[in-house]
């Protein structure tokens, strides 16, 4: 197809997929990507504690307790003293599920298993990806090591990661269908059907198969063929999307995430809705590819290809969009770039003089491929020896400390359990992990549950603005948990109705001692005893 490589490293053919003939070696491809995974995680900054540092872990794991417990899915809040009982999405119930399977296995060591296997598995993916259409190991590394880097702010053990990972393998098999069509596309069918309900990203697969489809039609009407060649692609995204009705809300579900999705509120408060900030090295790498991908596609148009422009040209307008799409868009871009890259140095090689640098770079090139085109089954290997009890790796015990109020949370945990607790958001989840089913929060997490009102209060409460006072009153609030430097936090250090209970650097801990005028003049003398 016009839309996939035209020429390849020199003397290299595609690689075969697949794990090669030699297993019992293992090989320069299992090398890297298990070496890449383990050095961020064990050197890198944050280390391990860097998977877990999202306290959605915590409500996404007691959710999935929930399910096995009552052997049903969640359709109505178990979190919340704001909003008790009323109608919830659990859209990522499966990932929850295995979040507390890993969570009773080894505690928060199972949940960062969890990160690392699948943070892994998208850098393997995308590596290999790369060496299939025929990139050298220098160019094939090199652009995988970009796309790592520009995703390592998400590689966090969260449902998202599901995503970034069936994503890269959808673009991957799709990019082999239109070089050489097979079943194996229809293999994304029942690949979306679990995805639905893993994760809410599954709407990403459907974008690229309809922009394959309208690609491939315009590429075959360019070569005066018919715009029927898109219908292969048009078929299979009608089949995953009829595919994903397959979840415990079906339409609901459509709906629900459609609404979510289209609501201009949640770019305001949520930081990975809004455009990314160019700062910071992942940044940097994001920003490489992103003008990559900018002059690969105008030499891809050039050549009449649609599929690869409309692809990049698509995500890399979702990521400037929203920062949660960076790696969506690194992961579909970095196959084209290699494209070119591969072009420009075939090209460069065969200008330079025998025995020149070039060439003998390329012929070490060459004679690398056939060990990085080989995958054995040692891949597994250093998994499965790190999860045995013993081996020497310092596995986290908790959450980070410096992320979460741990040690106020775990000196007044009864204290806690006997309050309506206000608390911010980004905590509230680890407390859900420690704490439920005793403990229930005014906000949490799940934004698309508590609506655009109830947002507005949390962050009118949070920032000290009108009708503070009167939201924690409305909701009967005797207990706050913020950050010291927080406005509520120094207004109600001040207020006669509040006292401060436990103070560090991280938190700030305050009770209300006595209820608002009007309560007291209605009788009420604990507006937040538990009925």
């Amino acid at each position: 197809m016009a839309s996939t490589p035209e020429t390849l490293a020199a003397g290299a053919a595609p690689a075969r997929s697949g794990v090669g003939g030699r297993n019992w070696l293992p090989s320069l491809f299992d090398l890297m990507v298990v070496s890449l995974p383990a050095w961020y995680f064990t050197a890198g900054d944050g280390g391990l504690l860097g998977l877990l540092v999202d306290g959605d872990t915590g409500w996404h794991t007691r959710t999935g307790d929930w399910i096995r417990q009552n052997a049903s899915f969640v359709y109505r809040d178990i979190f919340s003293i704001s909003k008790p009982g009323e109608p919830w999405f659990a859209w990522e119930w499966l990932c929850d599920v295995l979040f507390s399977l890993l969570s009773q296995w080894a505690g928060w060591k199972g949940l960062a298993v969890f990160g690392i296997v699948l943070s892994t598995a998208f850098f393997g993916i995308t590596f290999r990806h790369l060496v299939w259409r025929g990139a050298n190991i220098y160019i094939s590394l090199s652009l995988s090591l970009l796309v790592f880097g520009a995703s390592t702010v998400h590689l966090l053990s969260r449902p998202h990661l599901w995503t970034m990972v069936f994503l890269a393998a959808a673009a991957f098999l799709i990019q082999r269908d239109l070089r050489r069509p097979a079943r194996w596309l229809w293999a994304l069918v029942p690949l979306t059907a679990l995805w639905a309900n893993l994760h809410g990203g599954w709407l990403a697969g459907v974008a690229l198969l309809g922009l394959t489809a309208v690609g491939s039609a315009l590429e075959s009407q360019m070569r005066g063929g018919s715009w029927r060649a898109g219908l292969r692609y048009a078929a299979a995204a009608a089949l995953c999307l009829a595919a994903s009705f397959v979840n415990p809300y079906g339409w609901a579900l459509h709906q629900h995430t459609l609404a979510y999705l289209r609501a201009d509120w949640i770019k305001e408060f949520v930081s990975e809705f809004q455009s990314p900030s160019f700062r910071g090295e992942m940044m940097m790498q994001y920003e490489l590819l992103l003008l990559a991908a900018a002059a690969t596609t105008g030499l891809m148009l050039r050549r009449r290809q649609f599929v690869g422009p409309l692809w990049m040209l698509f995500w890399a307008h979702q990521s400037l969009v929203s920062a949660r799409h960076v790696t969506l868009f690194a992961a579909v871009a970095a196959p084209f770039i290699a494209d070119e890259l591969q072009r420009a140095w075939s090209l460069f090689v065969r200008r330079s003089p025998r025995n020149s640098t070039p060439r003998i770079l390329d012929t070490i090139a060459l004679e690398a491929r056939p060990a990085i085109s080989r995958m054995t089954v040692w891949l597994v290997v250093p998994f499965v020896l790190a999860v045995l009890p013993g081996f020497p790796i310092n596995w986290p015990a908790d959450a980070p400390g410096l992320r979460f109020p741990g040690k106020i949370i775990a000196a007044h945990k009864e204290f806690l359990k006997s309050r309506r607790l206000f608390i911010e958001d980004y905590w509230a989840g680890y407390l859900i992990y420690h704490s439920y089913p005793n403990q229930k929060v005014f906000f949490d997490g799940r934004t698309d549950f508590y609506g655009e009102a109830l947002t507005k209060d949390y962050l009118a409460v949070i920032h000290g603005k009108h009708r503070w006072k009167e939201i924690l009153n409305q909701h009967r609030i005797d207990a706050v948990l913020v950050k010291p430097r927080w406005a509520v936090a120094t207004m109600l250090k001040t207020d006669p109705e509040w006292r401060v209970v436990a103070y560090d650097t991280q938190a700030i801990l305050l009770e209300r001692i006595s209820p608002p005028g009007w309560m007291r003049a209605q009788g009420v003398q604990n507006p937040g005893g538990r009925p």
